[in-house]
């Protein structure tokens, strides 16, 4: 036997540890850009104050009937009162894999499917999964402020590469090629996209998607806001348009946008089987199985039709038409027309550094802090999505809210 002595030792950190109350690592991770600012306007409208919200990016539509009515029914059967397997019900499972055939053109197979608690929770999963400590990860941006948290926490290092609005907030390859290096390995694709809205033409994804092939990369791709499509753009899958990507490519989807669902916290991540597997077991150690009762109303989601989902997208495009032009009559302000999901993201660097009210503002967090407080109109600044002198405003709320607040924005700066 070898002297106990002589074998190494672990480091230990110097000090109290009641001294280290919060992990560096998780200490590390910012608080969530887009629910702090919802969270502030509802604790004002709570007060009293007629604030308008334009921070989450939450349908204003209740859950369709159909899929509370499954939900009620799925309460009363005792089989959801149990635990479930960790990767989600067999029968969700074969509804992804068929919505997955009838909206994307894509086959896969249950296997390759991971149904998680939102799609905040793939995302990490995914990146988790896939990346080791030290992997970089290219981030185009303005990104959603939970991908480099997601990153940071798997262990990787998010790059970033800026698209601005002279680009309709679109990298190109070019700029993927200068961001490359020896340790990159994922490129985060999205689109649509938030914040921008900005959506991909499938000529530009086939090219994207050759260039990660060229580079034997691996692509995450978040397609939440598949539906939300409009002007009858030329768009699609990444790994449809670009099949030799399949076994490197992972999908994140959920039914949160699409169907008004954000608060069934019902998302999924579809894969090769190999990684898949590998990020279930990662579930089935961090919360185990998705609730029953939100499965199951996941289900009724996906066997449905479309019809509600069209109607809500009547909705969308009308509101993005109206805030659009109602900002662009704002001198400084400069909005591209979104192409896809429910987000305005001018461009307020014409009102920076100015003074306003009495107030220098310098930067667009001071300008969405201005906002607040002389015209209680909550928007998202820039600096959240990591793109300075822009404001984020969803158009997911009534279309007298939206000419409500922009009017007062008009005022504000007129």
């Amino acid at each position: 036997m070898s002297d106990v002595s002589s074998a190494p030792t672990t480091p230990t950190a110097t000090g109290n540890p009641r001294d280290r109350r919060v992990s560096r690592r998780i200490g590390a991770i910012a608080e969530s850009a887009t629910l702090k600012v919802d969270a502030k306007a509802k604790a004002l409208k709570a007060e009293g104050r007629p604030v308008i919200g334009f921070g989450a990016g939450e349908p204003d539509f209740p859950t369709p009937d159909y899929i509370v009515e499954a939900a009620v029914d799925a309460c009363r059967e005792p089989k959801n009162h149990r635990y479930t397997p960790a990767g989600g019900l067999p029968e969700l499972k074969k509804a992804i894999v068929e919505k997955t055939r009838r909206d994307s053109g894509l086959e896969i197979t249950a296997n390759q499917v991971l149904v998680t608690n939102g799609g905040k929770q793939a995302i990490y999963a995914a990146f988790a999964a896939m990346i080791d400590p030290g992997d970089e990860v290219i981030v185009p941006a303005p990104y959603w402020t939970t991908y480099p948290e997601a990153i940071q926490l798997a262990g990787g290092v998010a790059v970033e590469v800026l698209a601005d609005e002279t680009q309709d907030y679109k990298v190109t390859v070019e700029q993927l090629e200068a961001a490359r290096t020896d340790r990159t390995k994922v490129l985060l694709f999205v689109s649509p996209s938030n914040p921008t809205g900005a959506i991909y033409s499938a000529d530009e994804i086939r090219a994207i998607g050759q260039w990660v092939e060229d580079h034997d990369l691996w692509v995450l791709t978040d397609e939440i806001y598949e539906h939300l499509v409009y002007d009858d753009a030329d768009t699609g899958s990444m790994p449809v348009l670009c099949p030799d990507l399949v076994d490197n490519c992972v999908i994140v989807n959920g039914v949160a946008k699409t169907y008004a669902m954000t608060g069934w916290r019902v998302g999924w991540m579809v894969g090769p089987v190999d990684l898949v597997k590998a990020a279930t077991n990662l579930q089935s150690h961090a919360t185990s199985n998705v609730a029953n009762v939100s499965q199951r109303a996941a289900i009724a989601a996906l066997e449905g039709d479309l019809s509600a989902v069209d109607e809500m997208k009547v909705a969308f495009d009308r509101r993005r038409k109206t805030i659009v032009s109602m900002l662009n009559e704002i001198d400084g302000v400069l909005c591209p027309m979104p192409g896809g999901a429910f987000y305005a993201y001018p461009s307020v660097k014409g009102l920076l550094g100015k003074e306003h009210g009495g107030r220098l503002i310098e930067t667009s967090a001071d300008l969405a802090d201005y906002i607040l407080d002389a015209s209680e109109v909550a928007v998202v600044p820039g600096e959240a999505f990591g793109s300075p002198g822009y404001l984020r405003l969803s158009y997911a709320l009534g279309d007298d809210d939206i000419v409500e607040g922009i009017t007062r924005l008009q005022k504000l700066f007129s």
